[in-house]
This record gives C-alpha cells, sequence and structure tokens, in this order.
C-alpha cells in the first residue's frame, strides 16, 4: 500500500509539474511568430431567416457538418497545415461558430465536437499553435441596414445574465474535450461581441443620440465579465486547463486607433486583466484586431500601436487576431488594385508589431477557395512577404502555386441549378488563367418544360456575356437535346468580361438543368497539372453515426456507401 501511495503521489506531482511547466502567455505570443486564420470554414453560418429569435428552441442546432463549406470554402484537409507549416507560419487561429451545432440547452453536437477536434489536430500535428475559438456566436445583427442574422452573444448586463449559464456550458465542453492538450493550444473567449446596438469602434456608438456614458460603462463592465467567465470555467476544467494560455478580446476586438472620436480608446482603457487564481500570472493574452485603409496603412498602423502600447501592453501581452486592410473581404482587394503598395503595407505592419512583440494573424487569404484542396497558395507573395519580414528571410521556405496548372475541375456531382441557387467560381479561379480560358459546362436537360442556363457576375449585380460555338449570348442560353441527355458546352468570353471575372467571380444559375460538371481549361495546349475540387467527405462512420479514425472489421460508411473493412 505505501509502494502504491508512493507511484500515486509521483504520478500527481508528475502531471501538477507538467502543468506548471507551460509557457506563459508571453512566451507564447512571441513564440508563434507569424499566424493565418482559417476563415470562413468551420466559422461558416446559414440562418433560416424565420428562426432569429434566440430564445426559441429553432434558432439552435439549423446546421450539421456542411455548415464547413456553406461559404464556398472546401472541406478542410491536413495537407493545408503543412503547407503553412513549410511556408514558415508558426500559427493558425481556428474560427468556430457553436449556436447552429448546439441545442436550446446549449448541448453541443457531438459530430461537430469531433470534427472541431478533428481540424485542431490538423494544426497541433504540425507543430503548430493553435488558438481555438467562440466566433460567430458574436457579431453585428445589421449589415448595411439590412437585418441578415442573428446572435447570442451581446455585451450589456442584460445578455450577460440571460446567455452566462449557456456561455459557460459552452466553454465547459470545449475545455474537457481539449483538457489533455500541451501547451500550443490556446483558447480564445469570444470574436468581436458588440453591445445591443451592434456598435463598431466603441461602445454605444451606433445608439440613437451617440454616445451614452453610463450605458457605455455598463458594456464594458459585460465585456470583463464574459472574460471572467471564461478564464473561471476552463481553468475549473483542470488538466492542462489550469496553466493554459488564455486569449480575451477587448470590446469589438478595438485596437484604439484613431482620433475622430474621443472615445475610439475606451475599450483598451477599460479593458481588465482578469483574475486567475488557478494559473497566477501570467498566463492571459489580449487579442484585437486591425483593419486599416491601404492609403493611410502604415500612419494607421503607428498610431495602433502607440494606443496599445499606452493602454493593452501594460496590462498584458497582444494578439493581433486579425488583420489586412479594409476590404479585405470585398470582391476587388486592396491586394487586386495595387499589389505593390499592398505588399509594402504588410511588410510594413509584420515589422512594426514585431517590434512590440505582438503576434499577427493574417485574416484567410493566401490559400482561398479550391486551391485549399490541392492545396496551394492563392497569394504566394503575401504569405512570402509576411514571413520574410518577420524573420528577415523567406529562403528556406516554401510557397507552391498554380503557375502549371491548365485545367480546373469547379465542381463534380449532380446539382439541379434553381433560379438564384446555383454553383459559384470565385473570381481567383478566373485570375489563375488568361483571356483564353474555356468554362466546359457538363448537363442533362431536367425535363421537356422550359430550361435555361444563365450566367452572373459573383456579385449578382450584372448578367455576364459570353459566346458558345461562335455565338454571343447576352447572359442565357437555352439549351437543345433531348431531356436526360448529356451534353457539354464550350463558353469563352471575351477580355473585358474575363477581365471583370477576375475581380468579381462567376455564379452559374438557372432552371431546367442538372449540371454534373463544370472545368476551368486553359486555351494553350501545354500538358499541366489538374487541380479538382475535393467535395467529397473524406470522414468514416460505423453503423451509429459515430465518426471512426481507424476503421477496423465492420461496416462503415464513408460518402454516403458502405463499405465492409475484413
Amino acid at each position: 500500500m505505501k509502494r502504491l501511495l508512493t507511484i500515486c503521489m509521483l504520478i500527481t506531482s508528475a502531471c501538477i509539474l507538467h502543468a506548471q511547466s507551460f509557457e506563459t502567455a508571453t512566451e507564447a505570443v512571441k513564440n508563434m511568430g507569424v499566424g493565418w486564420n482559417l476563415g470562413n470554414t468551420l466559422d461558416a453560418n446559414s440562418q433560416n431567416k424565420d428562426y432569429w429569435d434566440e430564445t426559441k428552441s429553432n434558432f439552435w442546432g439549423q446546421q450539421g457538418l456542411d455548415s464547413e463549406t456553406c461559404w464556398g470554402q472546401p472541406y478542410t484537409k491536413p495537407e493545408l497545415m503543412k503547407i503553412m507549416k513549410e511556408a514558415g507560419f508558426g500559427a493558425i487561429r481556428v474560427p468556430v461558430t457553436w449556436y447552429n451545432h448546439m441545442d436550446a440547452n446549449g448541448k453541443v453536437d457531438v459530430a461537430w465536437m469531433a470534427r472541431v477536434h478533428e481540424v485542431v489536430d490538423y494544426v497541433i500535428n504540425q507543430g503548430l499553435y493553435c488558438i481555438l475559438n467562440v466566433h460567430h456566436d458574436t457579431g453585428s445583427d445589421v449589415s448595411d441596414g439590412k437585418q441578415v442574422g442573428r446572435h447570442w452573444l451581446h455585451a450589456s448586463t442584460n445578455s450577460y445574465n440571460k446567455a452566462k449559464a449557456k456561455y459557460e456550458y459552452l466553454w465547459k465542453q470545449i475545455a474537457e474535450e481539449f483538457k489533455n492538450y500541451g501547451e500550443k493550444l490556446l483558447f480564445e473567449s469570444y470574436n468581436e461581441m458588440l453591445d445591443d446596438y451592434n456598435s463598431w469602434c466603441f461602445a454605444t456608438f451606433a445608439r440613437s443620440g451617440g454616445h451614452h456614458a453610463t450605458e457605455a460603462t455598463d458594456v464594458y463592465n459585460a465585456i470583463n465579465s464574459y472574460a471572467q467567465s471564461f478564464v473561471d470555467v476552463v481553468r475549473a476544467t483542470g488538466g492542462n486547463n489550469a496553466k493554459r494560455n488564455l486569449v480575451v478580446n477587448t470590446y469589438c476586438a478595438s485596437n484604439g486607433g484613431g482620433h475622430w472620436n474621443s472615445h475610439l480608446q475606451d475599450p483598451l482603457k477599460e479593458m481588465k486583466l482578469p483574475t486567475d487564481a488557478t494559473a497566477g500570472s501570467g498566463h492571459i493574452a489580449f487579442e484585437v484586431h486591425a483593419y486599416p485603409t491601404l492609403a493611410s496603412g502604415k500612419s494607421e498602423t503607428d498610431d495602433l500601436i502607440n494606443q496599445l502600447n499606452s493602454y493593452l501592453l501594460t496590462k498584458g501581452p497582444v494578439i493581433m487576431g486579425e488583420w489586412g486592410t479594409s476590404n479585405v473581404d470585398q470582391s476587388e482587394t486592396d491586394y487586386a488594385k495595387d499589389p505593390e503598395k499592398y505588399l509594402e503595407f504588410v511588410q510594413y505592419f509584420v515589422e512594426k508589431t514585431k517590434a512590440k512583440n505582438i503576434a499577427t494573424f493574417y485574416w484567410m487569404g493566401l490559400s482561398d477557395g479550391l486551391f485549399r484542396s490541392n492545396p496551394v497558395f492563392t497569394q504566394p507573395d503575401i504569405a512570402k512577404t509576411i514571413v520574410k519580414s518577420f524573420y528577415g528571410n523567406a529562403d528556406s521556405y516554401q510557397y507552391p502555386e498554380i503557375k502549371d496548372i491548365t485545367n480546373i475541375v469547379c465542381f463534380e456531382g449532380e446539382k439541379v441549378i434553381n433560379w438564384g441557387d446555383g454553383i459559384s467560381i470565385a473570381s481567383n479561379l478566373f485570375a489563375a488563367f488568361d483571356k483564353s480560358i474555356k468554362l466546359l459546362i457538363t448537363f442533362s436537360k431536367q425535363n421537356s418544360g422550359y430550361s435555361d442556363i444563365q450566367f452572373h457576375y459573383g456579385d449578382w449585380g450584372q448578367k455576364a456575356s459570353f459566346t458558345i460555338d461562335g455565338k454571343t449570348y447576352s447572359g442565357d442560353y437555352g439549351p437543345n437535346g433531348e431531356v436526360g441527355a448529356s451534353q457539354t458546352i464550350t463558353v469563352t468570353f471575351d477580355e473585358s468580361i474575363f477581365n471583370t471575372l477576375t475581380k468579381k467571380g462567376l455564379i452559374v444559375h438557372g432552371t431546367g438543368i442538372v449540371i454534373t460538371k463544370i472545368e476551368l481549361k486553359s486555351g494553350t495546349t501545354d500538358i499541366g497539372k489538374v487541380l479538382i475540387y475535393d467535395n467529397q467527405d473524406p470522414r468514416i462512420y460505423n453503423l451509429q453515426g459515430q465518426q471512426v479514425s481507424n476503421p477496423q472489421h465492420g461496416i462503415f460508411i464513408q460518402n454516403g456507401k458502405k463499405y465492409v473493412v475484413r
């Protein structure tokens, strides 16, 4: 018994020592180097507009695993993290939206948690730091004056009190799932949380009548309450979570830059370092985001760093969880308009943040859309500039791209296209070719009634003209042929239309048509590489619907089909 007690004490001591050996948040932020966001993937979500009331049960759990691709990105593969590691990136931020995979009581769907776990493993297995968060559960309920969705986490004492139990239960589930992971996994409390007015920049900015001091104080108190709840819940799960480095965001992830309003620095001034009795000092970092305009990018960078230095870096280390320029998500980005100036900004931003030991996570670009399936870089020069600006050179790193690709299979399967719901082809796919590009569409007519294939630019603003067999059409093509018979048309575009497609992309939709394949093909005769968008689901499940990583002996399901392992 004495020997057994001694062994148990040694094991306990070893576990405590392991937790205590975690690097500090300051060390982690420094060791991350440069990072990248796996954006519009696990954070992608789509709400049924009839169910926008988070007090009702039908608000919750509206999607399955297919949500990962609902914003146009392919299923994430481990090879994507491999190219990021080989390009010199040291950390990946994995944004995750949870409400669409939770029931009304806050219970996370088992299959969704397993998929999140799988993607985290892709990152960790490459030796990279990983930041896992709660993402579009927060955000703006209004976009361009039109309601586009609801979020259940808002910054006000009233909202906090309503959401507290569910928010803490969510983090308890996440923390329990990953409690044994080492120091390279960090948790981030919430993304860009806004007040009940959907105010950006600072609390009550969007309030009718302007800033209101009492209400703003309530908002900042709520932000600090969410942050404290997050820390308390994670620490209470024990294991390595007792010392894990945690990240808390300022109100709306504001960086405090700018001088057009005296309240712009309030989110930094009012942000508190949560109490951390379990881990002690040094295991919490702050996060902000930055999207300056390209025209004044350098001066805005200087200003935001000065504000962080004055108000936040005195409290703890800082992570720039997202950055780019202000139109990073637009169809025509600053990079597309003026790549040379954009790369100058990228270099300046990375060098200046590095000087203050601020880790940076570039927002989403670099490898985008179908290119992630290969995987290759969409913007290798931005990736290389980020790494070179941090390390001084990028000679030992690799930046695979699609120079030799002559064919891209954009879609392969079976899809009945409808008005307003078609197949999108991203602008960067067209940009990979020259004006000699051909679009091959294989399809069949669904019935003997009216049928039409229509081409719209990716912003839905205008139809795109095109040519088939020497005849030019303005947006619409009515095919001939027998019902159910497969046929392929070759579509070409004039130089002006092609140039627009490289900026806006294309949407193929219509009615009465079943599309089985869409392929972009270079007009050259060179034999090159074929990039295929793998829209298959590589995951394997048993007959109980449970995901299996290493199937042995039995019947399993993959891509909706059964197979036997003997």
